[in-house]
Order: C-alpha cells, then sequence, then structure tokens
C-alpha cells in the first residue's frame, strides 16, 4: 500500500467523507452520496492519473469511473465483485473491507440504481454516458 493511500483511507475513516483522492500533497474530498461526485470529477477535466481513492462503497458504476479518472489504486469499504473485475481488467490495484456479490439500494431492497444502469455495459465511457442520463433522467 502507497502512502498515497494510505492517507486516502485515513481520511476516509476518520472524517465524513463519501471519497478521497489523494496524491502527494493534493487532497480532493467529498462528502456527496453515490457516484455523483466521481461524476463532477469527470467532468471538471481535472487529471488525477496515479492518483490513489478511498471510498465508502465502489460497484461497477464507481470502477468506471475511477478508470476514467485514471487512478492507479482504490480502496473500497464495500466493493462488488463486478468492480473488483472491471479494476483487473484495467489494472488498478484495489483492496477493500468487504467484498460483495452486489451493490444494494439505499432503501436496502434490491440493486443499486447506478449498478442497474452500467449492468450490461462494458466500456468505461459508454457507462459514463448512460449514468449522467440516469442522473439527469
Amino acid at each position: 500500500m502507497t502512502t498515497d493511500l494510505e492517507n486516502a483511507k485515513t481520511l476516509l475513516s476518520e472524517n465524513n467523507y463519501t471519497c478521497v483522492l489523494c496524491k502527494g500533497e493534493k487532497v480532493i474530498t467529498s462528502t456527496k452520496r453515490g457516484v455523483k461526485p466521481l461524476v463532477e470529477q469527470v467532468d471538471s477535466a481535472e487529471n488525477l492519473n496515479g492518483f490513489s481513492a478511498a471510498d465508502k462503497i465502489v460497484g461497477k458504476a464507481a470502477a468506471f469511473l475511477y478508470v476514467l479518472l485514471d487512478v492507479k489504486e482504490v480502496y473500497a469499504e464495500v466493493l462488488s465483485r463486478a468492480g473488483a473485475e472491471i479494476f483487473a481488467n484495467y489494472k488498478i490495484a484495489c483492496e477493500y473491507g468487504k467484498l460483495t456479490e452486489q451493490i444494494i439500494n439505499r432503501n436496502g431492497d434490491g440493486i443499486c440504481p447506478m449498478e442497474e444502469t452500467v449492468k450490461d455495459i462494458s466500456e468505461p465511457k459508454e457507462g459514463l454516458a448512460a449514468l449522467k442520463r440516469r442522473m439527469t433522467g
């Protein structure tokens, strides 16, 4: 584990953040829920190549966004198998607290709507477009 990933994990666990991105002195944090902060980062076009990320929940949707952000490694408190596969396919190192079959919605009674949106998609850019449609729809 790199120092950047350790820093990101510490900030995530000690604060009320939902995701943290670190590279050296540069730290980006968010308290927004779901994939929204990641979509906003992708849209910002800020170069996050080589950043390390720590996140509360990462499924396939968030994994696609981390690929587009070009991070080098991700720690997820909860990681879905589909998310882990995306990281493996794109050679992004990942660690997790708990591996799960799927990400559940906030009501706890079904699959996360963002996961449902990307379940049949295999390309990150296509996933981003589908997520944006879902978020604005």
